[in-house]
This record gives structure tokens, C-alpha cells and sequence, in this order.
């Protein structure tokens, strides 16, 4: 077990300054992956302030965080009314407001020059500055002065790709190119960063086929897990015909239309069972799947979970089940895993990394594939009980978050030293 300012590279500790876009801490996973990290920064004795734009993280007490506000222009009833006089000081502000209103996604670009600005004006306070897949140009000006090293979870590229592949409208992938022009900033950014700390070996992999560079400047370990929420309970009664789907998002990265596929080649031959979806609704081939199969009944989906409730959920589960097309690295499968679900994966991305020899893994978007597999756990106990503690014991011993901190430090000492030579 490491000590506190016991890092693996050793060393005083670092006055770290951790950014990130956004950061909610309740939808998708930056919010939680500043939590976490921030926590085990300041276990090891470290000095760690976040600065987000909105949502805000839930933080360790022991941190700071530094507000950065945006337009916010998701949260506005109307976005394009939605610029003040005031904005007209900082093109921040106006490229945000100009970007979100002709169909582009603005927030990474506009924070970075949000960002550049406050470590202009606290030069010295900080020892390094670690992005959090933010990857806007101004880090590489940052840089000059104040070593940076990044994290990317993985290249947004491969969502551009995907959802191009479902959508058949030409104008909606028009709108769908134009939302993702950022990045091509994300991709220069990332070429000329020489650290980066990716999640997973197809997380680099893919990074390094979609944004160029150098292996060299990526430097790979697991997320961790929260082992206090997310854990094995004997108090509770796993159920017997209760699939838990994992999907953040209900997008075409994370496979939805499959698992609803799968489910309704299931239910003929089991009726009592049940699908609980992690994740929210919306228009579009999910909800077209469900009512195209009649199982608008049988479907459960919840979104804004607290963690602790999503624990119960893979607690109860009788079989948990990612289908995602690709994942930079999967953390809910990681959380079911540490709760003794026994799971089903899709080979998307690092999937297969996650899991390994502890569930059972089958061919992204191939629905019979996955409809066997969870079928073959359906019929047999003994192996849903192996496969659980499998799991179980995978993630205790895996998925760390001192482990992730530990060689997120090593990497900002090599910056800081780096940038001293330069």
C-alpha cells in the first residue's frame, strides 16, 4: 500500500492544478474521474485545486476548486439569445455563444483560453497542469510555462465516426460533422503533448491511428474503482432475471440497439425477465428498437443515479451487460465487476482489457452472440456465481485509483523536468 507522499517516482510533493470542461458528477465520467483522481492526489500528499467550467465536480474537501464560468449554453432556454453585453470582452465567450448557435460544439476551445488566462495570472502557484481530455490549443502556449500533461480517455473521433455511421440523413451528418469539428483541434493538441496518460492499450492504440504522434508519449494504467461503494454485499439478494445494462449515454458508441436486440431474442423463452438500463432515453434507434420489439413494459431505464443506487443495482443484477461498440476503458463495467456481477461484454475497445478471463466477451454488435451468451448464463448458476467472484476479485486487485495517481505524479515529474531543459 502506498504511503502518503509516497509516490512511485518519490519526490516533495506537487502543487497540481487539474482542469477539466465540464465536470458533472453524476453524468458521464469526467466529473467522476476529477473526483477520484483529486482524492488520491491528496493522498499521497499532494496539493491539488481543480478548475472546471459548469457542471461543477463534487470534490474532496481538501481541494479547491476554481470556478470557471461559461455561457453554459446547454443549460439557457433559448441559447441564441443567451449573449450579454459582457460577453463582448473575451472571445471566449463570443466563440463559445458563435460556435454552440451554427451547430459546433465550442466549450473545449473556449475553456482552454478561460484556462490560459488564470495560469497567466497565477504564474508560480502551480508545479504542473494536468488536462483532463479538455486538449484545447492553448495548452501547448500553457506549456511554455507551466509543464503540462494530459489524460485521454479516448479520441472523440471514433464517436464521430459511429455516429455517422447511423445516422442515413445527409443533413443530420452534416449537423454531426459540424458538432465535432473540435477535434481536429484534440488531434493537434494531442500530437504535440509529450505526455499523455491514457486509460487502456486500445485507448492508445487508437489514439495514436486517429491523431498521430508517437507510443512514446502515451503512457497507459486502469482506472481505478471506488471499492467502498462499489463492492460485493451478502445483504443484498442478487435477483434472478434482472439484466443491468451499462450506458452512460444513449449513443451509437455504447450499443444500445443491440442490447435491446438480444433482449427480445431472450424473452420467448424467458418471460420473467427484465432489462434495467443505466442511462436515459431518447428519440432515436433505441427507443425505435424497443417499441419496433413490444418490450416498452419489460425495459427499465434510470438516469442521474447516485453512485451508491447504481451499486445496488449491480449488486441485484443477475447478469450486467456492456455492448458498447467501444470504450476508451468501461468503468461501469469495471463497477459491476467489482460488485460480483457476473458480466457480459461486447470486444469494443478495452473491453476485453476490463474483464479479461473474469466474464464472458462476444463480438461488438452481433446481438445472437450476445443473446447466447447471457442465455448460457441464464441456464447455469454455478457459472454466474464463478464468474462473479471472478469479477469481484479482478477488481479489488486491478482497478486502483492510488495506482492511476501514483503514475499520473511520475509523469508530471518527467514534465517538470522536462520543461526545466527547455
Amino acid at each position: 500500500m502506498l504511503q502518503k507522499n509516497d509516490d512511485i517516482s518519490g519526490g516533495a510533493p506537487l502543487r497540481v492544478l487539474l482542469a477539466s470542461y465540464r465536470s458533472h458528477p453524476f453524468v458521464g465520467g469526467q466529473g467522476i474521474y476529477v473526483r477520484y483522481l483529486t482524492q488520491a492526489l491528496l493522498d499521497l500528499g499532494h496539493q491539488v485545486d481543480v478548475v472546471s467550467g459548469p457542471p461543477y465536480p463534487e470534490l474532496d474537501p481538501r481541494a479547491g476548486l476554481i470556478k470557471l464560468p461559461s455561457l453554459d449554453l446547454f443549460a439557457a432556454n433559448n441559447p441564441m439569445y443567451a449573449l450579454r453585453w459582457k460577453h463582448w470582452r473575451t472571445w471566449a465567450d463570443l466563440s463559445e455563444w458563435a460556435a454552440h448557435n451554427s451547430g459546433a460544439f465550442g466549450e473545449p476551445y473556449a475553456f482552454g483560453r478561460r484556462l490560459r488566462r488564470f495560469v497567466a495570472a497565477n504564474a508560480g502557484q502551480y508545479d504542473v497542469l494536468h488536462d483532463n481530455q479538455t486538449l484545447a490549443r492553448s495548452l501547448l502556449k500553457i506549456q511554455r510555462d507551466l509543464p503540462v500533461v494530459a489524460t485521454l480517455h479516448h479520441p472523440i473521433s471514433i464517436d464521430l465516426r459511429l455516429a455517422l455511421a447511423a445516422e442515413k440523413r445527409w443533413w443530420m451528418r452534416s449537423f454531426i460533422r459540424r458538432w465535432h469539428k473540435f477535434v481536429v483541434m484534440q488531434a493537434k493538441t494531442a500530437r504535440k503533448l509529450p505526455f499523455i496518460l491514457t486509460v487502456s492499450e486500445a485507448s492508445k492504440q487508437a489514439a495514436l491511428e486517429d491523431f498521430g504522434g508517437h507510443a512514446e508519449q502515451y503512457h497507459v494504467v486502469p482506472n481505478g474503482v471506488d471499492q467502498r461503494i462499489f463492492h460485493p454485499d451478502l445483504a443484498v439478494k442478487r435477483e434472478a432475471h434482472l439484466l443491468v445494462a451499462i450506458a452512460s449515454a444513449d449513443t451509437p458508441l455504447k450499443g444500445l440497439p443491440v442490447v435491446v436486440d438480444a433482449f427480445a431474442k431472450l424473452v420467448p423463452d424467458h418471460p420473467d425477465l427484465r432489462l434495467h438500463v443505466i442511462g436515459k432515453l431518447r428519440d432515436g434507434p433505441t427507443r425505435n428498437a424497443i417499441a419496433a420489439h413490444g418490450l416498452n413494459e419489460l425495459i427499465t431505464f434510470s438516469a442521474n443515479l447516485e453512485q451508491s443506487d447504481i451499486a445496488k443495482l449491480f449488486q441485484r443484477a443477475t447478469i450486467a451487460v456492456s455492448a458498447s461498440l467501444f470504450e476508451g476503458f468501461g468503468l461501469p463495467a469495471a463497477e459491476a465487476m467489482a460488485c460480483g456481477a457476473p458480466v457480459v461484454v461486447s470486444n469494443g475497445g478495452a473491453l476485453p482489457e476490463v474483464v479479461a478471463d473474469a466474464g464472458l466477451i462476444v463480438p461488438k454488435g452481433d446481438s445472437n452472440a450476445l443473446a447466447a451468451a447471457i442465455a448460457q448464463l441464464l441456464a447455469d448458476p454455478c457459472q454466474r456465481t464463478s464468474l462473479g467472484l471472478a469479477a469481484a476479485a479482478r477488481a479489488k486487485t486491478v482497478f486502483s485509483w492510488e495506482r492511476h495517481a501514483a503514475v499520473a505524479v511520475a509523469l508530471y515529474r518527467k514534465a517538470v523536468h522536462a520543461n526545466h531543459f527547455t
